[in-house]
């Protein structure tokens, strides 16, 4: 863990201010929220803090947009807790001080979308010590958003003693064997953005055994290949064909494309100009379910199609083929958790990860800014 300070919950709190950063960005449909799993990790913090008397502030984001409102999500919290969490619809201001200077011990308050501040991506210095006086100490448990130097996340550490919640030691020791795994092994990784990706896709052939490309990366390698991929989303990276040397490598050969005679299934040799494709094949997978069966470790992060617009299938099939497997497996991203919680079978996996990105980083550097910020911490 090196220099990073659990919180410890033995310690005398109560009557203190804690800061909680909290991973809230859950997915949302029609303002309601369509998965709970983040809600769920995030309050088992806030309720230990409470249980022990502190008055809890929770800072958090929404989605990319500055108009977004978390006040969805406390309406979800609401069914999950019988804790007193107000909610207020101001961050940064006076609204949101007075919200904080009314809590009572055992109370909480949702501040509103931290993202809405124009300092907050910024990691603006006075923005952040804003942050710090609505506590006594920090508490960074949103791994999942880690990743990211904004002030909510890096900063406020600069300025009172800060700590990692249990959500946060969990995810670093759940994800941290998958730098090191046992052979034999097999990653997938989905998803899009070759370029920020590389990285990893590197690290990835130098310790695992085989490597399968889905999601909209799997589109790079097969223009790479020479292949027709017509309308469908892809990075024209020029580092990509050097990698097609690795026999480590497993490519899709069989996807589905929407396009003018609707969906089908077709080799990866078959595309037209007209079509998109939007979803790894069932011969795909079929090639890849004897590495699986003979791993002994499996790491897999983001979905193998367009998730969000409904091409499940690949996605659900892997998540059902990793869940009969006997080795230890990894998994994490968001709309791969989603497609695990809705099949029901999280249960049947080693570790299952709240964070995505946050989640390939520490994989490839063994670190996270939120990390490093948390390890200077104010003392």
């Amino acid at each position: 863990m090196g220099a990073v300070r659990p919180l410890n919950l033995k310690e005398n709190i109560e009557g203190k201010r804690i800061i909680v950063r909290a991973s809230l960005n859950t997915p949302l449909e029609h303002g309601k929220v369509t998965n709970a799993y983040r809600v769920r990790a995030a309050l088992k913090t806030i309720e230990a803090l409470c249980a022990r008397g502190a008055k809890v502030v929770i800072l958090a984001h929404i989605g990319r947009e500055k108009t977004m409102s978390l006040e969805p999500v406390w309406e979800e919290i609401q069914k999950h807790t019988k804790l007193p969490i107000q909610f207020s619809n101001d961050i940064g201001h006076a609204e949101a001080q007075r919200a904080v200077d009314s809590l009572k011990n055992g109370e909480a308050v949702l501040l509103e979308n931290v993202r809405r501040l124009a300092g907050e991506k910024e990691n603006d210095p006075g923005l952040a010590k804003i942050y710090a006086s609505y506590g006594d100490m920090f508490v960074n448990d949103a791994f999942a958003d880690s990743h990211r130097t904004h002030a909510s996340i890096v900063g406020i550490p600069r300025y009172i003693p800060s700590f990692a919640g249990p959500n946060f030691i969990e995810e670093m020791e759940g994800i941290l064997p998958a730098r090191t795994p046992q052979s034999p092994s097999v990653a997938i990784i989905g998803g899009a953005k070759f370029l920020t990706k590389e990285p990893l896709i590197l690290q990835l052939l130098e310790t695992y055994d085989k490597l399968f490309i889905g999601g909209a990366l799997a589109n790079d390698f097969l223009v790479a290949q020479g292949h027709e991929v017509g309308k469908s989303l892809v990075s024209h990276s020029e580092h990509v064909k050097p990698l097609l040397k690795n026999s480590k490598l497993i490519i899709p050969t069989d996807v589905v494309v929407e396009g003018p005679n609707g969906i089908e299934v077709k080799s990866v040799r078959d595309i037209n100009p007209t079509e998109s494709i939007f979803d790894v094949g069932p011969e795909s997978l079929a090639a890849l379910k004897p590495h699986l069966g003979k791993a002994k470790y499996i790491l897999w992060n983001g979905p193998l199609g367009n998730f969000e617009n409904g091409f499940k299938d690949a996605t659900e099939s892997l998540a059902k083929t990793i869940a009969e497997t006997q080795g230890v497996s990894i998994v994490g991203g968001g709309d791969t958790v989603t497609a695990i919680h809705d099949l029901d079978i999280n249960d049947r996996f080693t570790f299952v990860s709240t964070a995505g990105g946050a989640m390939l980083d520490f994989i490839s550097n063994g670190t996270l800014a939120g990390i490093e910020a948390l390890k200077q911490a104010s003392v």
